[in-house]
C-alpha cells in the first residue's frame, strides 16, 4: 500500500498543492483589487460542471473552460461603460444561477452539488492528484517567468509600458493562471470558497512581508498551515472540510491582525 492509496494523504497533498499555487496569485488579487474577479470566475466554474456531466466530459476540462470564458469575457469587457463591481457581480451570480439550474437539469447523473459549490476534498483521486499537481506545475512556471513584469505592472502601468512591459499582457497572463486555479480548486474547496483560499492567506501574510516575494511565500505558508490543519479538524470533528480550510484561514488572518497591536505595532 502506498501513501497515495490512503484518501487522507491524498486530500492532504491536494490541499497542499492548491494552497501552494494559490498564494503568490492572490497576492496579486490583494495588490490588485480583484476580490470580485476570482469569485466570478469560480463561480462560472459551476456551468463549466454542468455542461462537462451533460457531455460525459472531464469534470476538469469543463470547469477550466468556463473558468477561462468568464475571465477572458470579464477582461473584454471592462471599460465599456459599466462599473466593474457591478459587472462582476452581474456575471458571477448569474453564472453560479445558471450552472445551478443546468445541473438539476442533467436527469441522466446523480450529483452531489455541495461537492462543488464547498469542495470534496477527501473524495480526490489520484487521477485528481495528477491534473492539481500539473496545474501546479504549469502555473509556478509561468509565475517564475513572468514574475518581474506581473509586478511592474501591477504597481504601475505607466512604468511598465516604459520599462517595455505591455499590462495588457500580464493581465491576460494572471487571467488564465487564476482560471487554472479555479479548474484545479473546485474539489478542494468548491467554488464559492476558491476566492477566500485566494484571497485569506495573503491578506493575512501582507502585514509581515517586506518584500512581493516574502510575501508570496509567506502566503503560501498559511494556505498549506490551513489546508492541513483544516483537513485535520474536518476529521476530527466531522464538519465540511472545505469551510474548515477557510475557517482556519481566517483564524489566521484575524492573528495577523492582532499580532501587531499585541507587540505594540500599529
Amino acid at each position: 500500500m502506498t501513501l497515495l492509496d490512503d484518501f487522507l494523504w491524498r486530500a492532504a497533498i491536494a490541499g497542499v498543492g492548491v494552497a501552494v499555487i494559490a498564494a503568490p496569485l492572490g497576492c496579486f488579487v490583494v495588490w490588485r483589487r480583484m476580490a470580485y474577479f476570482g469569485d466570478a470566475t469560480a463561480h462560472a466554474a459551476i456551468l463549466g460542471v454542468a455542461l462537462a456531466l451533460a457531455f460525459e466530459a472531464s469534470i476538469f476540462v469543463g470547469a477550466l473552460a468556463l473558468a477561462l470564458f468568464m475571465a477572458i469575457s470579464v477582461s473584454g469587457l471592462r471599460g465599456r461603460g459599466y462599473p466593474m463591481d457591478t459587472l462582476l457581480g452581474v456575471l458571477a451570480h448569474s453564472s453560479l444561477a445558471l450552472g445551478l439550474v443546468a445541473i438539476s437539469l442533467v436527469s441522466t447523473v446523480r450529483v452531489d452539488i455541495t461537492a462543488y459549490l464547498f469542495g470534496d476534498i477527501l473524495t480526490v483521486t489520484k487521477a485528481d492528484l495528477l491534473m492539481i499537481w500539473l496545474g501546479v506545475a504549469l502555473i509556478a512556471a509561468l509565475l517564475i517567468w513572468r514574475w518581474q513584469r506581473l509586478l511592474i505592472a501591477t504597481v504601475n502601468e505607466e512604468m511598465a509600458q516604459a520599462a517595455g512591459v505591455n499590462p495588457k499582457s500580464e493581465q491576460w497572463v494572471l487571467t488564465i493562471a487564476l482560471a487554472i486555479v479555479v479548474a484545479v480548486a473546485i474539489k478542494v474547496v468548491g467554488a464559492l470558497l476558491i476566492g477566500a483560499l485566494l484571497l485569506i492567506p495573503a491578506a493575512a501574510a501582507r502585514r509581515f512581508a517586506s518584500t512581493p516575494e516574502i510575501m508570496a511565500m509567506i502566503a503560501a505558508l498559511v494556505g498549506v498551515v490551513s489546508a492541513l490543519v483544516g483537513l485535520a479538524a474536518s476529521w476530527f470533528w466531522d464538519t465540511p472540510t472545505g469551510p474548515s480550510i477557510v475557517c482556519v484561514s481566517a483564524v489566521l488572518f484575524l492573528f495577523s491582525v492582532v499580532a501587531p497591536k499585541l507587540r505594540g505595532g500599529t
